[in-house]
């Protein structure tokens, strides 16, 4: 029994830091081990004989000055006909730690994602922004404060330039109520592997019906 394959499936690129790296680079699909090949398994799952190409070029540590300094190699010079874009927690990470000239004020993290989206902003482009969160129950602690933040401008450009937004931040806020913390991340900023599925459910019901061919 033949079976037709299509010629040339959409094209999804997942691009942000450790939160979505995840050992990438030691996967043998470049996946890594999180949301993102999460996503690609449902996708599968639903539609093997549509499901999209799923690129990651997720890279720990990453502030969206990194981002803005592979932008080309990494997002441009693949197409996508997709683009997931979650960047922002080291950016302010970086203000809490030894490495603190590295923190991205909040006008240059706007700046920035704003230029590198509008750089890859076309008709025939979906854009998805993930705000980032941080799985942090007192919602007066300090980072969690600047997390939120981000979020929020990252909220305004996607109203801006029209793209998609998963927010994140209420989906662990929701877990968080009625279990602990720690199941869904050990240090506050990266997620456990359940957190990572919590991560891939959010986006699917937000981006999954953009991938429509």
């Amino acid at each position: 029994m033949a079976v037709h394959l299509p010629t040339e499936p959409l094209r999804a690129l997942f691009i942000g830091d450790s939160i979505t790296d995840v050992g990438r680079r030691d996967d043998p699909d470049g996946l890594g081990h999180g949301y993102v090949a999460r996503i690609r398994e449902e996708l599968l799952c639903r539609d093997p004989a549509h499901a999209p190409e799923v690129l990651n070029r997720g890279v720990s540590g990453d502030t969206v000055r990194d981002l803005a300094r592979r932008w080309q190699a990494d997002v441009l010079d693949l197409d996508p006909d997709l683009l997931s874009v979650k960047i922002g927690v080291n950016d302010v990470w970086r203000a809490f730690g030894a490495r603190a000239h590295e923190a991205v004020p909040e006008d240059e993290f706007r700046e920035t994602l704003t230029a590198l989206l509008r750089a890859v902003q076309a008709p025939d482009r979906t854009l998805v922004l993930v705000a980032p969160f941080m799985v942090e129950p007192d919602r007066r602690d300090e980072m969690r404060v600047q997390v939120v933040r981000r979020a929020a401008l990252v909220a305004e450009v996607a109203q801006e330039l029209g793209a998609a937004l998963v927010e994140l931040q209420p989906a662990f806020d929701r877990v968080m109520r009625v279990s602990p913390p720690v199941w869904w991340s050990a240090d506050e900023v990266h997620p456990t592997r359940a957190g990572h599925h919590l991560i891939a459910r959010e986006w699917l019901r937000v981006a999954g019906p953009l991938l429509q061919a």
